[in-house]
């Protein structure tokens, strides 16, 4: 976000620009030109300001997808766009401007969060879409900005529809989405950043006990579930469950890779596309996730 576009300056400059193109061609290409000039006029209305995006908007950047913003132009979910906003929080870290590595690491934990609320499905999303953010500047948190707004961006093509899809799910799809969202949220926002568990033995064994946890929960919520395939993961489950409880209690780093190996692989994705099908969910591994159990 950055300070508050100057909409008047922008329209009257759209007009003066759309009168003088009318005014330079022949009599045979005004009507093209008059089209021109209307189009632009309804992406000029269509203009807001970043600070008043809402969840569920619909919108095509005003140039690159990333770098300072100031206003962005809102379509119907139907027409195509480039966006929509999927989630938005405000920050609350206190009255200094985090800096940009901070807001960055605060969207970055939040926005996928915010953004399963909204499309719970992440093996639904169209190929090509990925999550990025609107957040604060240091200039503009200076005159309060706080907001953050998540959004869902075709890097190299359009969007057609609203990714709204949570209103639309059955109790068991949402129960179901809910608990393995959170296991992956558990295994990817307690990542330790030293690559060797010798080196942070206690960071993750503290992940191990957060996925082990989010594990529990997602059991729990299947028990009341019917299907073969559920019944099937379930089991699944519980023992990479256990397998993380081994390895959040480990007493060294041998004991802990023992425990870890086992958990880690009853907790990949393609263990779990029978029981999506069963749910009548998706059922293709993002390629981002199955490239990091591909190993």
């Amino acid at each position: 976000m950055a300070i508050r576009a100057p909409y008047r300056s922008l329209r009257g400059i759209s007009a003066v620009a759309a009168l003088l193109a009318i005014g330079a061609v022949g009599c045979s290409d005004v009507s093209d030109a008059v089209d021109s000039a209307k189009d632009g006029a309804k992406k000029v209305a269509r203009q807001r300001s970043v600070f008043s995006l809402d969840t569920g908007d619909c919108y095509n950047p005003n140039g690159k997808a990333e770098g300072t913003a100031y206003a962005v132009e809102i379509v119907p979910c139907d027409e195509a766009h480039e966006g929509q906003v999927v989630g938005e929080f405000a920050i609350d870290e206190g009255k200094e401007y985090p800096g940009d590595d901070g807001v960055s690491t605060i969207a970055d934990n939040r926005c996928p969060v915010e953004a399963q609320k909204y499309a719970p499905d992440t093996w639904a999303l169209p190929k090509g879409v990925a999550l990025f953010y609107y957040t604060p500047t240091k200039e503009s948190w200076a005159t309060g900005d706080r907001a953050v707004s998540c959004t869902y961006t075709a890097e190299k093509s359009t969007l057609s529809s609203s990714l709204d899809t949570a209103k639309s799910l059955k109790p068991e799809q949402t129960t179901y989405l809910k608990g393995s969202n959170a296991v992956y949220e558990a295994l990817w926002a307690n990542q330790s950043e030293k690559d060797a568990v010798e080196d942070d033995l206690a960071g993750y064994k503290a992940q191990a006990k957060a996925v082990a946890a989010a594990l529990d929960a997602h059991v729990k919520g299947l028990d009341g579930i019917k299907g073969t395939e559920v019944g099937k993961l379930r089991a699944t489950l519980t023992k990479a469950a256990g397998n993380w409880k081994k390895a959040a209690n480990a007493a060294d780093a041998d004991a802990f890779y023992i425990a870890y190996d086992p958990a880690f692989t009853d907790i990949d994705p393609n263990k779990s596309v029978a029981a999506r099908k069963e749910l009548g969910l998706a059922t293709t591994v993002p390629a981002d996730d199955a490239e990091v159990w591909a190993g």
